[in-house]
This record gives C-alpha cells, structure tokens and sequence, in this order.
C-alpha cells in the first residue's frame, strides 16, 4: 500500500530535480529524488510510492525503457511522464507504456499535481 503522498522524481537535470521536489512540497507532498534511472533501480521500496515521474530523455537511458525494465520486475507503480523533447513517436511510446499523464517541459504546477490528487482519489 502507497505511503500517503509519497512520490518517487527521476530527472537528471538538477535544478529540474529540485524544483518538482519543492513544488510536491508546497502541495504537501514528500518526495524521494533521483537524478538517474539506475539510481531508482536499485531504490527497495517502490510499494510506498504512489506514483513516479520520470523525465523520458535522462542521462542513462530512457524513461520509458526504464518504465518497462520496472514493469518487467514486477513493479507496478504509476507513472507521470515529463519531457522537453515531445513529438509525436515519443508521446505515442509513453501512452502505450501506460503512463496516467504526459507533460511537456515547461508545464503548470497544477497539471503536474492533479493527476496525482487523482491518483489519490482512486479516479485513475
């Protein structure tokens, strides 16, 4: 079960990084930060968060290949999407992989905090 409000940033931008982390918590939200997929990967405890976001271009590899290796482990967590490279082929690749939303870099606060409060809800 999610631990209430928890949520995992992957992003290998440092300022990125730390600016979602302020912005979850300015909404109440705790936050756990990585700056690489391999940094999430060897992270234990994927059952308290209540959802990912991943940027899609990090540093060592892909968000979505990162969102698949995660699927084919077994872990099941939803996950947001973030990009500032969108295009078509892209958007098409995170939708399939199941992602609840896809965000383009720059975006509002409030479209990267509903679909979590949704999350939350039980309305996704």
């Amino acid at each position: 079960m999610p631990t209430a409000k928890l949520v995992f940033v992957v992003d290998d931008n440092p300022s990125m990084l730390r600016g979602i982390g302020r912005l979850l918590r300015e909404y109440g939200f705790a936050s756990v930060l990585f700056e690489t997929g391999s940094a999430l990967l060897r992270h234990s405890s994927f059952d308290s968060a209540v959802c990912l976001i991943l940027d899609i271009n990090l540093s060592d590899g892909s968000g979505i290949e990162l969102r698949h290796r995660l699927a084919d482990q077994g872990i099941d967590v939803p996950v947001i999407y973030i990009t500032g490279n969108d295009n078509p082929a892209t958007r098409m690749a995170a939708m399939a992989s199941g992602c609840v939303a896809y965000l383009t870099k720059p975006f509002t606060a409030n479209s990267l905090i509903q679909p979590i409060e949704r999350l939350l809800a039980g309305v996704i």
